[in-house]
């Protein structure tokens, strides 16, 4: 199974199992997820995404 490091909207950086929609078309690479770090649910992206 492969890890996906993400990167919260607080600036958390954490691993994830699955990413939600990673192969499937979107507007953009952020997902809401739950951060480990902050127990909350933000807005995160993979640490490798370009910023446009």
């Amino acid at each position: 199974m492969d890890h996906t490091v993400l990167r919260c909207a607080d600036g958390h950086v954490f691993t994830a199992a699955s990413f939600p929609m990673q192969k499937a078309e979107r507007l953009g690479p952020g997902r809401l997820v739950r951060c480990p770090r902050c127990a909350r649910l933000r807005s995160a992206v993979p640490v490798g995404a370009v910023k446009r």
